[in-house]
C-alpha cells in the first residue's frame, strides 16, 4: 500500500513538471526526454528469467505494436493536455478511463457488467461534467485530449488484458518505449529547440519519477491485491488541486470541488465492490474445499454416483 502511494504521488510530482514547460517545447520533445530517463529506473523492472534480446518474440505482434501505438497516443494528449488547461480538469476527464474500458470489456471481451457498475461510472461522468460544465463555460483544446488521451489509456488497458497472459513482459516493457521515444524524436525535429540547462534538468526529473513509478507501483501490485491498490491511484487528485494551486495558482470552484469528490467516491464504490466480490467467491471456494466429504466408514456406494 505505501509503494501505491508513493508511487502515484510521483506520477503526481512528474505531471506537474511537466505542466510547467508550457509552451517553450513542443509536447513531442517533451515526451522524448521524459521517455529516455524514464528508461533508467524502469530498466531496474526486467523479470528474471526473461532477456531484452527476445523483446520482438511476439505471439500477437499485431495486438503487441496496437498497444504501443495507442500508449503513444495516449502519452501525447495528455502532456498536450497538462501544458493547457488545469491540472485538476485533466485529470478529472483523463480518469474518464474506467468507463471506456467497462464500454470495450463488453463490446470487444464480452464481458458481464452489472447494473451497480454502470451506476457508479455514470455517477463518474456526472462529477467530471461538473468539473468541466461543457456549454456552460469555453472549452479548450486540452479538454478534448484529456478525453482522447482516456479513450486511447482505455484501449491500452484492454488489449493489454489480451496478450499478457501469453506475451513476455520484456515486450510489454521494452516496445512501448522504443515506440515512444522513436514517434516523438521524429515529431520533434521540425520544431526541435534546444533545451536550456535547467529544462535539461527538469526533464530529467520528471522522467525518472515517471520510471520510478512504474517500478514501485509493480512492487505494489506484487505485494497487495489489486482491489487495495486500485483506490490509491485517487491520491493524483489530490496532489492536482495541491500542485496546481501551489505552483500554478489554480484554484477549483465549488462546483468543481463537488464533481472532483463525486467522480473519486464512483470509482472507489467501483473498485470495493469488486473486491468484495472476489473475497466473497475465494472464500466460497475456501468452504467447497474443506466441506466435509461422506463418513470414512463408507467404503461402498451403490447405484449411481453421488
Amino acid at each position: 500500500m505505501l509503494y501505491a502511494v508513493v508511487a502515484y504521488s510521483v506520477y503526481s510530482c512528474g505531471d506537474a513538471i511537466i505542466k510547467g514547460f508550457g509552451q517553450s517545447l513542443s509536447v513531442f520533445e517533451i515526451g522524448f526526454f521524459i521517455a529516455v530517463f524514464s528508461l533508467i529506473p524502469a530498466a531496474f523492472a526486467k523479470p528474471k528469467g526473461e532477456h531484452w534480446r527476445d523483446s520482438f518474440r511476439l505471439r500477437h505482434p499485431g495486438l503487441v505494436h496496437l498497444r504501443s501505438f495507442t500508449g503513444v497516443a495516449s502519452s501525447i494528449l495528455v502532456t498536450v493536455s497538462f501544458t493547457t488547461i488545469p491540472f485538476a480538469e485533466t485529470y478529472s476527464l483523463v480518469f474518464m478511463m474506467p468507463l471506456f474500458i467497462t464500454v470495450m470489456s463488453v463490446l470487444i471481451l464480452r464481458e458481464h457488467v452489472d447494473i451497480v457498475r454502470w451506476s457508479m461510472l455514470t455517477l463518474g461522468f456526472v462529477g467530471v461534467m461538473l468539473v468541466v460544465r461543457p456549454g456552460f463555460r469555453e472549452l479548450e483544446f486540452g479538454h478534448l485530449t484529456a478525453l482522447l488521451c482516456a479513450v486511447f489509456g482505455a484501449s491500452t488497458t484492454t488489449i493489454l488484458r489480451v496478450i499478457a497472459p501469453t506475451e513476455k513482459r520484456v515486450s510489454l516493457i521494452a516496445l512501448p518505449a522504443i515506440y515512444v521515444i522513436v514517434v516523438n524524436a521524429v515529431l520533434m525535429v521540425p520544431t526541435f529547440v534546444m533545451p536550456t540547462l535547467q529544462q535539461f534538468g527538469l526533464l530529467a526529473a520528471s522522467g525518472s519519477l515517471v520510471g520510478l513509478g512504474h517500478i514501485l507501483l509493480i512492487s505494489a501490485t506484487r505485494n497487495a491485491p489489486a482491489s487495495q491498490v486500485a483506490p490509491i491511484q485517487y491520491v493524483q487528485i489530490v496532489w492536482a488541486i495541491g500542485l496546481g494551486a501551489f505552483f500554478y495558482f489554480e484554484y477549483p470552484d465549488l462546483l468543481a470541488y463537488i464533481g472532483l469528490a463525486v467522480v473519486v467516491l464512483s470509482g472507489l464504490v467501483n473498485v470495493f465492490v469488486d473486491g468484495a466480490r472476489a473475497r466473497i467467491a475465494g472464500r466460497f471456494a475456501e468452504y467447497r474445499a474443506v466441506r466435509p466429504g461422506p463418513p470414512s466408514n463408507i467404503t461402498e456406494v451403490q447405484g449411481p454416483e453421488i
